[in-house]
């Protein structure tokens, strides 16, 4: 994965559940990235770039 974390199920499934959104929080600030990351969210949303979707994904499902 391009974030730097495991992609397998289990390791996806325990990433969700251990990583939560607060409702007003921007997904590129959250604490429990690297600035790394958040430099790639940053990025992907700014561009658009293929990746931009599955950003979108990601940020949906950590405000579940």
């Amino acid at each position: 994965m391009q974030l730097g974390l495991e992609s397998n199920e289990a390791a996806i499934e325990q990433f969700m559940a251990s990583h939560t959104l607060q409702e007003n929080e921007k997904l590129e600030n959250a604490s429990f990235w690297s600035p790394s990351q958040s430099a790639f969210i940053k990025e992907c949303l700014a561009s658009d770039s293929d990746w931009a979707e599955v950003v979108d994904q990601l940020n949906v499902q950590l405000r579940q």
